[in-house]
């Protein structure tokens, strides 16, 4: 199948596709005699793979390590497991930050009259202005 056919039924988009060809993720398809790449069920399944282990937010390293660990029939699950676990900690950090920033925007808004006046907390924060 072509690259644009493998990109419908995996879900990436073809640029994609050539990226992880370039840089290794995914191997580079076979080539027709006219150039054009050829895809196999098995490099679809690796894309879906890919693209399901990007939704999650693996980063492109982890995703490298995820498809060797899934292709190694003696891999250990505990390894897989730790990737996870980084990630959910990685996500963690993130929505604890995330967190702040909402309870720093929520303060402004509190803070702000929201009407006809000219003065605004938000603006002065934003501005480093304490006020003064």
């Amino acid at each position: 199948m072509n690259i644009g056919e493998a990109a419908a039924r995996s879900g990436l988009p073809a640029k994609t596709i050539r990226y992880y060809e370039e840089i290794g993720l995914a191997s580079s398809a076979a080539r027709l005699p006219n150039g054009y790449r050829d895809y196999a069920e098995r490099d679809v399944h690796t894309l879906k793979f890919l693209h399901r282990a990007r939704d999650l937010g693996f980063s492109v390293e982890d995703c490298r390590i995820l498809a060797a660990l899934y292709t190694d029939r003696n891999r250990k699950s505990a390894d897989v497991k730790a990737l996870a676990l980084a990630r959910i900690a990685d996500i963690d950090r993130k929505l604890a930050g995330l967190q702040g920033l909402r309870r720093t925007l929520l303060h402004l808004a509190e803070r702000c009259h929201g009407d006809d006046r000219p003065d605004c907390p938000i603006l002065d924060d934003l501005a480093g202005d304490d006020g003064a």
